[in-house]
């Protein structure tokens, strides 16, 4: 702690307190009319570079924390002194005072490289985004300003490969946004959205290739991720995919067009990524690349389609996402198929308002069969392909099939005796009545043949599951047909649902009683294997 405090620290209050006191020199000699403006920029000049130049007799003698913190004064004035000659006294034009700052912060950077210090990478970094900021004046110059800022990144960028600095390409990237953001909220217009996507699509796809060029292999840690490779590329589409929302608001098409090219362009560098790394844990680069992908999908989708088939839409991508995973024994693909399917399921069921026009064929019941397809597909290939852990998953997309191919066939019900209702033209409580007591005793009746097939699969396939659903989906009817249809169906209605429903139980519990399934065998040698 002592030696921290003693070299760096006090160090860098050191620092502050030079550049302070030379400040208040300077500016009591001003104001006291000791030197004139040229002679006032002059010093300020020499005397950066002469620190500069002092700094390195330190560095030769293995000083190198003081060498730096000399350079960062000397620097600093050099900046200084260019910005007071152009803004404060205005003895040179702005292209000039860019021009010389932009030698200094290249020279800055050649120095960094040939000394291997980060340190005075971070002071060009500094400089060089403040270069616009310093020579402000006040007037829109887009090209200039972001074609600047796109051959600082490059260079930085080129520095990245060079030498293993993560912290050099955060900041370059916090620079960019920060001077992005500056422009559009004081300049942006509608009629300079070509040039600002085209140069937001520049710096968006020069931190994109950020995972493809970093030199990971020189890194203090090579085993390990750095959050240059995971975060940056999440963040980076993030922050593009937002700039584009704010310029194409009110225009879906096109935002589509973007989120499905971006997805593509993601997918391709995770998969040039996975081919040429070569440290330990390189997939989760890769996977993080195809989880961005698949969220401009999952965005393109909603954009692009309307109505159920934006539920569709997510159905088929989880379908392809599972048969991707698969393929390529990827589980991280599992998780966001698993995402996708949900969503298109909860969207299914609480948000779709679809109105049926006729009986079966129809857009929601075609929804439903593509929801009910693939949790049947999953559930096929999961009894084949899925571990011991898995099985509750298989067995929960059996359950939400079976519920599912109940709901909409309750749905198809409804829809077909209110649109007989509505058929009829005029108002009439005893045909709302009639048409009330026949809905409710199909809706039974529909439970009831469903829950009965469910067995009968159950009892040809010996599968104790099957049986199970079954049971409960006739336990259900039956307390409906007890509690709520007794008091409501008329009289033809009551004795059919009753006869049914009776029918139906008597015939299971005959199976039972014959026990086909040899479960009582099964019990009794459990039992006396319990008992050894």
């Amino acid at each position: 702690m002592e030696a921290k405090i003693g070299q760096y620290w006090l160090n860098r209050v050191g620092i502050i307190a030079v550049l302070i006191g030379v400040s208040y020199f300077l500016k009591y000699a001003f104001e006291n009319n000791w030197i004139g403006p040229r002679g006032r920029i002059v010093i300020g000049l020499l005397a950066g570079i002469a620190l500069v130049l002092w700094s390195e007799q330190f560095r030769k003698n293995k000083h190198e924390a003081f060498s730096y913190s000399l350079k960062a004064v000397g620097i600093g004035t050099l900046y200084l002194s260019l910005w007071g000659a152009f803004q404060v006294y205005h003895l040179i034009p702005a292209a000039t005072a860019f021009l010389a700052m932009t030698i200094i912060t290249a020279t800055t950077m050649a120095m960094a490289l040939s000394q291997n210090a980060e340190l005075l990478a971070a002071f060009s970094l500094i400089g060089g985004f403040s270069t616009p900021m310093l020579l402000s004046t006040g007037e829109n110059h887009e090209v200039a300003l972001f074609s600047y800022i796109c051959l600082l990144d490059i260079a930085i960028l080129v520095m990245a490969i060079i030498k293993p600095w993560q912290r050099l390409l955060w900041g370059s990237f916090t620079g960019t946004l920060v001077l992005y953001l500056a422009w559009c909220s004081q300049y942006y217009t509608k009629d300079q959205r070509n040039l600002t996507v085209f140069y937001s699509t520049v710096f968006s796809a020069l931190f994109a290739i950020v995972p493809l060029l970093y030199n990971h292999k020189k890194s203090a840690h090579p085993d390990r991720i750095p959050l240059i490779l995971t975060l940056l590329p999440l963040i980076n589409a993030t922050c593009f995919f937002l700039a584009l929302y704010l310029m194409y608001e009110f225009e879906i098409s096109t935002l589509t067009w973007y989120a499905l090219a971006l997805a593509a362009v993601y997918l391709l560098i995770g998969n040039i990524y996975k081919r040429q790394a070569q440290f330990q844990n390189s997939d989760v680069v890769h996977l993080l690349h195809i989880a961005i992908a698949v969220a401009f999908l999952t965005i393109a989708i909603p954009a692009k389609l309307h109505a159920h088939w934006i539920t569709i839409g997510w159905l088929v991508e989880s379908a392809a996402l599972l048969w991707v995973s698969e393929k390529t024994k990827t589980d991280f693909l599992r998780y966001l198929a698993s995402a996708a399917l949900i969503l298109g399921i909860v969207r299914l069921l609480f948000f779709d308002q679809i109105v049926a026009q006729t009986l079966i064929f129809n857009a929601r019941f075609l929804t439903y069969l593509v929801a009910i397809a693939i949790l049947a597909a999953i559930a096929y290939y999961g009894h084949q392909h899925a571990s011991m852990q898995e099985m509750a998953f298989i067995n929960l997309a059996v359950v939400s099939a079976n519920l599912l191919a109940l709901i909409a066939l309750t749905w198809e019900a409804y829809d077909y005796f209110d649109r007989q209702r509505l058929l009829s033209g005029s108002y009439n409580p005893g045909f709302y009545h009639d048409i009330s007591l026949a809905r409710g005793f199909t809706c039974s009746a529909i439970w009831l043949i469903y829950g009965a097939a469910l067995m009968a699969f159950g009892l040809s396939q010996r599968s104790a599951f099957a049986r199970w659903q079954a049971l409960i989906l006739i336990a259900v009817t039956t307390i409906k047909v007890f509690m709520v249809d007794v008091s409501q169906l008329g009289g033809s209605y009551r004795i059919v649902s009753f006869i049914a429903l009776g029918t139906v139980l008597l015939a299971i519990s005959f199976v039972y009683q014959r026990d086909w399934l040899k479960l009582s065998s099964d019990s009794s040698e459990t039992a006396k294997r319990n008992l050894r």
